[in-house]
């Protein structure tokens, strides 16, 4: 597996653990939906600006994408 659909695995873990949909993520992070379907799916590469989003739309730190 590479990092794009480890990354993508992790945030659909630490969203689901949060009970949140992939709209309302997106909403909560200023992304759009399909932009969230194609990280979850391995499929984009995600700057650090948007792991940023992610991170604060989650109430994470970045960190905690990379641990378990």
């Amino acid at each position: 597996m590479d990092i794009k659909q480890e990354f993508g695995k992790r945030l659909m873990q630490l969203r689901k653990e949060r009970k949140i949909s992939q709209e309302t993520l997106a909403e909560l992070s200023g992304l759009n939906r399909p932009y969230i379907s194609g990280i979850e799916q391995g499929k984009r590469n995600v700057s650090l600006e948007v792991m940023e989003s992610l991170a604060k739309a989650l109430g994470i730190q970045i960190k905690d994408f990379f641990e378990e």
